[in-house]
């Protein structure tokens, strides 16, 4: 099975602005970003939907969850951000390994759909 384009920028295979980056996680900015700052935060483990993730990924899960507050923060947004997460294809995800859009940089409208 061929690589993902995410694959591809965690093994720096494609170039990216990459962000952040620990053990579990990379983090890039978005080439066709939807706010002044859209942040694509990707478990080095690929997994593509979130809807494909078992309870062992839990930690994982968490861990992705509690480190985009501190991109934001490192962003200079504090706690003013959106993060969305699109399952499948009919939920707008393009690119199917698992990823979590951190957006920030402007007025955020509901409902986002």
């Amino acid at each position: 099975m061929s690589k993902t384009l995410f694959e591809k920028i965690i093994d720096r295979e494609l170039p990216a602005t990459i962000v952040y980056e620990d053990e579990l996680c990379v983090a890039f900015r978005d080439i066709n970003p939807g706010a002044p700052t859209h942040i694509l935060l990707v478990p080095r483990q690929p997994m593509v939907k979130l809807s494909d993730a078992e309870p062992s990924d839990q930690a994982l899960l968490g861990h992705l969850m509690l480190t985009a507050p501190k991109i934001a923060a490192a962003e200079g947004y504090g706690d003013a951000f959106r993060l969305v997460v699109n399952n499948g294809a009919a939920a707008g995800q393009s690119v199917f390994h698992l990823h979590l859009h951190i957006l920030a940089g402007r007025p955020m409208k509901w409902p986002p759909g």
